[in-house]
């Protein structure tokens, strides 16, 4: 067969903009926008350095214009059908090709195909884009809607825009209003039909699983032939011609999420036939995997706010139930123009070597550039996948809905072939932060019961029926709307952190999955050294103040880390005991659902990444530097957990006595994989000097997916002998191969209580690869979460943030980029929680 006749002209270079003050047309990248221009040229300083950000305000209250000249393939221009395609543009854009208007847009979230053969000619065409000004727009139009409480954009009047919310700011993200061309540009010509898309809908047997194709033409043709091809590693597994062809797929190799089996890729490729001649070509990646969201009745009785009974809320792939394992995305940078694999990829492969298994794309920035998912697909991370809707409530009117409705489809026709897909989710918050204006006669639910349970619903139904879908997250019901409840739903769990409720409240909970909850920390000194004059290192000065989005955060973080921790001496030390605290409260509250699983059959904290250079919730800092929390994750989610929990507290009394309780543990097991297993714990009581006070060693079998509570265990005779500023727990969990398969630490005091002494940690560093270094640290004393660093360089460590018993000696590989290597013997000064105070 001959190859596909689609011509294809990438329209990427050349372009330029006006740039007002000095009267002059400057050279643009396509993909960009115009601070990343305006910066690339010197004529604003760094957005994310100091307090610049608000002094580039201006720039979204102005018009931008771009432009190109370009010539055309003469053999593109003889084809039938000549196409200028948009793949995004942000956002209000009046769009001129050789004088003529070809297209006016107001959001960011669509697609654009334009007929454009009529218009080019043979030599110079011209092409301008004038961008008008965001921040106006949204004063201008709808002015009668107004969102009864503004969540996080101070004028509250960005949701009269479809343009990526947390541009108008976030509690963790600059106000930073852009435009530009964010998305490929390019123009195709053919002279046959054209496939827009194909739905790939899977059937699962016991033996085979059958792939029914359904392409969608651009021009109806009822009397259209397709050949489908299924290949795995280059090999044809499967191929049918017809209309509308069904590919068998026998002895299938099943797509599985991170931790639960290998992730097979098939290649689909479909191709338009005219006779022997191919007119067209659609090729992606699949996975064969069946996702469904189970909220199916269970063994535990459990009822919601309204007294109702809440049924089981988990994703079961391929039959089998899952305990969901991740964080929440944000956009990967404040400026989304042009995001590839190379931007995605470290955070997403942080993601899987954390042992997550799922992330949620949440709904106030945007729907991901193609290599996010891809990367999905291949690490085997499921994608719970807001539409862009968070926390204020929008307009509803026929022209937005109209709008929303195109972006879906653009979207759901885009994203739906993926193999990572779990969940269409349809907004954010909105029905949990809006209850008084949800009520019945407050004007606003009608609107909101056509937007997100009539309209996305019906798009869904008509491109992605398989797909499920929930109104919003938490997926509350309306109030005094019966027809809106839920069998089950997730939670977003603010009582740590907004409400300042004790870590120990995770513990009362009986979430059936939790897709949200966090606790902020600082950045690491060497990130804030970027952002933060040497003299304005203080968490309270003006310009890191400018880098705390959350307008008590500060106030939050200490109170938190006032409650384990000394007084920090500095800023480093600050950051680390933030970090360590951070990491403190996530591992309290995922171990927590992990044991009570399945109760609870999902944990994503808040938030996997940042967006720029500040304090937040995030676990990878602005670039992808590991904070304590992401190295805490890589444990509790790891595939086995060995978990401990106190049953006493430590308290204060009159005349600020402390009272203690703690010395009974529960000592709990959990493991993922999907076989039932054995297991050996270990426990002892061990003193900060390194002496063993107590072993014991038992045998256990641990089923899959399910919390098993091993043993309970009063120290109380033995750490009141010894003192519980002096020892510590220490649980091992052992395979019946003898591997170390989980590990933990628990304490009978406050860290700021422990007995901790000052003496040297002695590290050995070897190469161990061309990448690679091995390091042995040993020391005399016990050494309170360690951490490594080396300045410069951001390697992938082994494990850090740990606890260094005294005369034990502990294994660290360090790896780093190939061409970063550093010279033998490596320089690091190690660091721990007795630095932080003294």
């Amino acid at each position: 067969m001959s190859i596909p006749s689609t011509l294809t002209q990438p329209l990427h270079d050349g372009w330029n903009f006006f740039e007002p003050s000095g009267q002059s047309w400057r050279a643009a990248v396509v993909p960009g926008c115009i601070h990343q221009d305006l910066l690339r040229h010197r004529l604003i300083p760094d957005p994310f350095y100091g307090k610049n950000e608000l002094e580039l305000g201006w720039i979204g209250d102005r018009d931008w214009q771009y432009r190109l000249a370009f010539e055309v393939d003469r053999e593109l221009l003889e084809q039938r059908v000549v196409e200028l395609i948009f793949e995004g543009l942000d956002t209000v854009a009046r769009v001129l090709l050789n004088g003529e208007l070809i297209l006016e847009s107001d959001n960011m979230f669509h697609e654009h195909r334009i007929p454009v053969k009529d218009l080019l000619r043979a030599g110079e065409n011209k092409l301008e884009i004038s961008f008008g000004s965001a921040s106006r727009y949204v004063v201008t139009h709808r002015p009668d809607f107004k969102a009864p409480t503004n969540f996080n954009d101070r004028t509250g009047e960005c949701v009269r825009i479809r343009k990526e919310g947390c541009q108008f700011g976030w509690d963790w993200g600059p106000r930073l209003v852009t435009a530009g061309i964010w998305r490929q540009v390019r123009i195709e010509g053919r002279s046959g039909n054209r496939i827009t898309s194909v739905h790939v809908r899977q059937r699962h047997f016991a033996d085979r699983v059958e792939v029914e194709i359904a392409p969608e033409l651009a021009r109806a043709d009822s009397g259209a032939e397709f050949l489908a091809t299924l290949s795995l590693d280059g090999k044809v597994v499967a191929s049918e011609a017809g209309s509308h062809p069904s590919l068998v797929v026998s002895d299938p190799q099943l797509w599985w999420p991170a931790g639960q089996g290998s992730q097979p890729l098939y290649d689909l490729q479909v191709n338009l036939l005219d006779g022997e001649k191919v007119l067209d070509s659609w090729t992606r990646r699949v996975g064969l995997r069946a996702i469904e969201l189970d909220r199916e009745a269970d063994d535990y009785t459990l009822t919601n706010a309204q007294g109702l009974p809440m049924n089981r809320f988990g994703f079961r792939v391929n039959g089998r139930l899952i305990f969901s394992k991740g964080a929440n995305w944000i956009p990967a940078h404040s400026f989304v123009h042009g995001l590839g694999r190379e931007n995605y990829k470290p955070l997403l492969e942080s993601a899987a070597l954390a042992h997550m298994n799922m992330v949620r794309v949440w709904g106030g920035g945007i729907y991901e550039h193609e290599g996010f998912y891809d990367l999905c697909d291949e690490l085997g991370l499921l994608v719970w996948q807001d539409f862009m809707f968070a926390c204020d409530l929008y307009p509803s009117d026929e022209a937005f809905l109209t709008s929303v409705r195109r972006e879906a489809e653009d979207n759901v026709r885009r994203i739906r072939h993926h193999a990572s897909l779990a969940l269409w989710c349809g907004n954010n918050e909105i029905a949990m932060l809006n209850r008084d204006a949800l009520m019945p006669g407050a004007g606003f639910v009608e609107g909101y019961v056509q937007l997100f349970h009539n309209l996305l619903p019906e798009v869904l139904r008509s491109l992605d029926p398989v797909t499920p879908y929930i109104p919003s997250s938490p997926d509350c019901m309306l109030p005094e709307r019966p027809d809106t409840l839920a069998p089950s739903q997730d939670d977003h769990d603010w009582n740590v952190w907004h409400a300042r409720k004790p870590v120990e409240h995770y513990e009362s909970t009986r979430h059936r999955f939790a897709s949200e909850f966090g606790m902020q920390s600082y950045p690491s000194l060497e990130l804030a050294r970027t952002f933060c004059p040497p003299d304005e290192l203080n968490i309270f000065s003006p310009v890191f103040d400018n880098h705390q989005k959350n307008g008590g955060g500060n106030q939050i973080i200490f109170d938190y880390v006032s409650r384990l921790f000394r007084f920090p001496k500095d800023y480093r030390a600050a950051a680390y005991l933030s970090q360590l605290n951070q990491a403190w409260c996530m591992k309290v509250a995922v171990e927590h659902w992990r044991r009570i699983s399945p109760l609870c059959l999902g944990a994503l904290y808040w938030q996997l990444n940042d967006c720029w250079p500040v304090a937040s919730w995030s676990s990878l800092e602005f670039g992808g530097k590991w904070k304590a929390l992401h190295h805490e994750s890589r444990r509790f989610f790891a595939p086995h957990l060995v978990s401990i929990r106190h049953l006493g507290a430590e308290n204060k009394v009159v005349g600020n006595f402390a009272v203690s309780t703690t010395g009974p543990v529960e000592i709990h097991a959990v493991q993922d994989t999907p076989f039932t297993q054995s297991c050996t714990l270990k426990r002892q009581i061990c003193h900060l000097d390194g002496e063993i006070l107590d072993t014991v060693e038992s045998e256990w079998k641990l089923d899959p997916q399910r919390g098993h509570l091993l043993e309970t265990v009063d120290f109380s005779v033995l750490v009141t002998k010894h003192g519980r500023e002096n020892v510590y727990l220490r649980a091992d969990l052992f395979g019946d191969d003898g591997e170390l398969k989980a590990w933990n630490f628990s304490f009978f005091t406050a860290p700021r209580s422990l007995a901790l002494r000052r003496s040297p940690i002695r590290i050995e560093s070897q190469v161990a690869g061309e990448d690679t270094y091995s390091l042995t640290l040993e020391s005399d004393t016990f050494h309170h979460s360690v951490c490594l660093e080396i300045e410069g360089l951001n390697p992938r460590w082994s494990d850090n943030f740990f606890h260094l018993p005294a005369g034990e000696k502990k294994v660290v590989t360090v790896k780093f980029p190939a061409e970063l290597m550093p010279e033998s013997p490596l320089k690091i000064v190690p660091y721990s929680l007795v630095d932080s105070f003294s």
